[in-house]
């Protein structure tokens, strides 16, 4: 029997839509699987997505706890990539498109899904709320020389 997770973008389960985002997704659907067919699903709400930093390695700590031999991500940080190769949990990147996690689950037993070690994304990757500026661009009548 092996446990695979995925972060769901609700409340989890087979019909959910998978989050592409690791740490901050809103849960993680819990998959057991014995010889290539879904056994059970168990949902855990992810109480890291709100936090102010390191929800990645929060997460991890989830998917730990949780007993997950594997685990399926779209985007994935540094430090969550290395919390989970620290647990020995076998990485496995998702297509990037939207897709429901019965779906993903179906590639995965299909060995569809390429095997990854390393982060796809740069540290901070997925916090919200980060605002753009306008880079200094001036809004005057331009008026130049006047004589």
């Amino acid at each position: 029997m092996s446990i695979i997770a995925i972060p769901s973008m609700g409340s989890g389960g087979l019909n959910d839509e998978m989050s592409p985002r690791f740490g901050r997704c809103a849960s993680f659907t819990f998959v057991e699987m014995e010889n290539n067919e879904i056994k059970a699903v168990k949902t855990v709400p992810n109480p890291a997505a709100n936090a102010m930093g390191g929800a990645g390695v929060q997460a991890t700590q989830i998917i730990g706890n949780n007993g997950a031999e594997a685990i399926i991500v779209g985007f994935l940080g540094p430090n969550a990539a290395s919390g989970l190769n620290a647990l020995n949990i076998k990485i496995f990147q998702a297509p990037n498109k939207a897709i429901t996690i019965k779906e993903v689950m179906n590639l995965y037993i299909e060995g569809k899904l390429q095997m990854i070690t390393t982060s796809n994304v740069a540290s901070h990757f997925g916090m919200g709320g980060v605002g753009r500026g306008m880079g200094g661009r001036g809004q005057g009548m331009g008026r130049g020389n006047q004589p």
